[in-house]
């Protein structure tokens, strides 16, 4: 049941007594599009409100579909789109040994078990029930009991998969994350070293991880997911506020499961609303006629795609 709490302003946030931490963390499997671009401009105009930083982060641990061209491009459409970031880039493929660990200590832990299912072998499994309940994404949930299902003559290879039902044993009731609401103007100069200057208000949200099942955090062919990369970077480079899509938001329940089991800090969370077409369709890389490099060919200016996601002027 998800907690209902009121809207609060906590001195123990992550971002009291430092400077605020945000990332853009686009994945290069595809070009950018006027959703990145919305995304972006959220996500520095609230570092610019908090007198906070950017980091840029390549979330390429799918190697099979990433490729240097989207990397070159998601630089060139920042740097055209007035976006500068703080920092080297972070690129996950060059941490893999980094997340690996990760996953061991939860290995040890008695929270990980190895899974030879396929997508195929899920569906089959679950084929045989009437109905099967289905993850936030849509997804057949996986459940341990499963496994026996799968045929004999399954590879040796596996993934490693969260036991959920030990994790929420261990962790108990005590799941949760906070959803920050953004500023709109940037604090007082003479505000920004004091310790309780970047209050501001969060509303409390009940983590429900049992929903996703339990989820894959270790591919066979990459010592990673999502889920395991992006929790560990986050922490790795001292995130304090994460701004992406509100498709996310379930995802963040996950997140915070790991964060709890990992003893990783928690940063604060803000989900945005997502641009979609006429039809309300979401944007997607495949969609190249909304990509920024289409567009910008076309004719369009900064200025233009600006007013086309809501965002209006840039600020001084």
């Amino acid at each position: 049941m998800a907690l209902s709490s009121p809207t609060h302003t906590s001195p123990d946030t992550p971002e009291a007594g430092l400077r605020p931490r945000l990332r853009f963390a686009p994945s290069p499997n595809g070009f950018l599009h006027l959703g990145h671009a919305y995304s972006a401009f959220e996500t520095w105009r609230i570092a610019d409100a908090l007198g906070g930083d950017v980091l840029l982060r390549i979330e390429d641990i799918d190697v099979a579909r990433s490729r240097e061209t989207f990397v070159d491009a998601i630089v060139e459409d920042l740097g055209w789109l007035g976006l500068a970031w703080s920092g080297p880039v972070r690129r996950q493929s060059a941490h893999f040994e980094m997340y690996d660990r990760a996953a061991q200590q939860l290995r040890e832990a008695g929270l990980l078990y190895p899974s030879a299912m396929s997508r195929r072998d899920i569906a089959h499994a679950v084929a045989r029930h009437a109905t099967w309940p289905r993850d936030p994404d849509g997804a057949p949930r996986f459940e341990r009991s499963l496994e026996a299902s799968a045929p004999e003559d399954n590879s040796t290879s596996t993934a490693w998969r969260l036991d959920m039902a030990r994790c929420l044993a261990i962790a108990g009731d005590r799941l949760s994350w906070r959803e920050f609401i953004p500023p709109e103007g940037r604090l007082p100069r003479e505000q920004e070293s004091t310790r309780h200057a970047r209050r501001m208000k969060t509303i409390a949200r009940a983590a429900q991880p049992e929903v996703w099942g339990d989820v894959m955090l270790q591919r066979k062919d990459i010592p990673t997911t999502y889920h395991l990369s992006v929790v560990v970077d986050d922490a790795a480079q001292g995130i304090t506020h994460v701004v992406r899509g509100q498709d996310l938001e379930a995802a963040t329940d996950i997140h915070a499961l790991l964060q709890h089991q990992l003893g990783l800090p928690q940063p604060l969370y803000h989900h945005h609303a997502l641009i979609t077409d006429v039809s309300g369709r979401k944007l997607a890389k495949r969609f190249a006629d909304t990509s920024l490099r289409s567009l910008r060919e076309a004719g369009w200016s900064v200025a233009d795609v600006r007013a086309a996601v809501g965002q209006g002027p840039a600020s001084n």
